[in-house]
């Protein structure tokens, strides 16, 4: 038996209402290049919206102009989804507040999640939408997801509760450490003052 490995997310779909509520939604509020749009291949009374959420992956709404838009949270059951992250940089995150308050767009106020910042708020068929930006930039040739492996498991062997700031840090000096040779016989932390 063999896995299916797993390359990245492709695409997600979200059922959506009316076409240009989708619009306004993604592109007009998340910024969210509106691409390309086709009919629905396996239901031809709906169309297919595609938008490029900044990574060049896949946002794609079902649009039916017969189906109205009704403002509840999407439901939050086992094998539902919950929410749906999207990074953003640190200096729009910082304006989050700002820029969704006046939309009036309700939402949670910033969110310290240890390793990262967070906001978060419906769309407006009740999807819960996060906003999220990391404080930390992985060294050159590593990933968001290496740093935060190796925080973690630095997380655990102090026996914190969460990943926070200090973490991160070591995290990324121990991986810069592991993947750079230096001419240094010891490189232990040093005063040179």
């Amino acid at each position: 038996m063999r896995k299916l490995q797993s390359q990245g997310v492709h695409h997600i779909t979200l059922v959506g209402a009316g076409r240009q509520t989708s619009i306004d939604f993604w592109e007009g509020v998340l910024g969210m290049p509106f691409i390309f749009e086709q009919p629905n291949l396996d239901k031809a009374s709906e169309s297919h919206l595609y938008f490029d959420p900044g990574d060049g992956r896949l946002i794609t709404i079902f649009t039916d102009e017969s189906r109205i838009p009704v403002k509840r949270r999407t439901p939050t059951d086992i094998g539902c989804v919950h929410h749906i992250a999207f990074s953003v940089s640190r200096v729009t995150f910082l304006q989050a507040v700002g820029r969704l308050d006046e939309r009036g767009i309700k939402h949670s106020g910033v969110k310290d999640r240890g390793f990262m910042d967070s906001i978060y708020f419906e769309d407006p068929l009740g999807l819960l939408i996060e906003l999220a930006s990391y404080r930390f930039e992985p060294p050159a040739g590593f990933t968001h997801a290496e740093v935060l492996m190796e925080a973690h498991k630095i997380r655990v062997a102090r026996g914190d509760y969460n990943i926070a700031e200090l973490h991160l840090a070591d995290a990324i000096q121990a991986l810069v450490e592991r993947s750079r040779d230096t001419l240094s016989e010891n490189r232990a932390p040093k005063n040179p003052y």
